[in-house]
């Protein structure tokens, strides 16, 4: 993502942008250092975004996302319909799997998690909801590519692929057919390419079941229970399906 100018707007989004998972409490000069902008200025911004309730000020001084701020991003109309309808049929996978059931829509060449269902005997994940991955890291993100614009799929096939383990496709050519693959058939198995300790099942979902793809669907298990994955292919196909004739439904009515 691109650094914000150094208009007020700009200053406020540059002190929001070094909150992240693997960075949610900084102190007040860390803050001024991670945004680029002098000690006092972060100050006035800081104050000012406190007051509002944007980010909040933790027991040991540091300082962190606040509740307000949530509040707000929770209601962002692109994922809030699709979460509300996705969630039942997430649930139902759930109950009958007890494994990792996930959400995610793509923005640009990144995907985005927004919504996860887990249980505790289930295996661990990189990714939880918020989280940001390049989408060909995933075999999720992989689902939403092959469903992508033409210029998206070649901004991604023409850069470097990261290899995340020995079993990451990342040769241009292979992908492409996978890609292919993927938007025949439907349903992709994305054997160990983030972790080399999981597994993914994934598929699209549409709005309708014809219309355009909005976001994937995955479920994600122990790479040692790899045969079993194939067998969730129906299972997660049936829930995307499921999740889809809903949204288009939902879209007829409201249209």
């Amino acid at each position: 993502m691109s650094t914000p100018r150094s208009t007020a707007a700009g200053k406020v989004l540059r002190v929001l942008s070094v909150f992240d998972r693997e960075h949610q409490a900084h102190t007040l000069s860390e803050i001024a250092q991670r945004a680029g902008l002098p000690l006092s200025t972060t100050h006035r911004v800081v104050a000012e975004l406190a007051g509002w309730g944007a980010i909040e000020r933790g027991e040991n001084g540091s300082w962190h996302v606040g509740l307000r701020l949530w509040e707000i991003a929770s209601g962002c109309p692109r994922t809030q319909i699709l979460r509300d309808v996705a969630l039942p049929f997430m649930q139902d996978l759930y109950e009958a799997t007890h494994e990792n059931i996930q959400l995610a829509v793509r923005e640009g060449t990144e995907l985005v998690f927004v919504e996860r269902i887990a249980g505790h005997r289930s295996v661990e994940l990189l990714t939880t909801v918020g989280t940001r991955f390049p989408i060909g890291s995933t075999g999720m993100g992989r689902v939403l590519l092959a469903h992508a614009t033409r210029d998206i799929q070649e901004a991604v096939l023409e850069s470097p692929l990261q290899a995340w383990t020995p079993h990451t496709v990342t040769d241009p050519d292979m992908l492409r057919a996978q890609l292919e693959r993927i938007r025949r058939e439907q349903v992709f198995v994305s054997d160990r390419q983030l972790s080399e300790t999981t597994v993914a099942v994934a598929a699209p979902v549409r709005v309708g079941r014809t219309g355009p793809v909005s976001a994937a669907l995955g479920i994600i298990v122990a790479a040692r229970g790899a045969g079993r994955a194939r067998g969730l292919r129906e299972p997660v196909l049936r829930a995307a399906f499921g999740i889809s004739a809903e949204l288009g439904r939902r879209a007829r009515t409201t249209g």
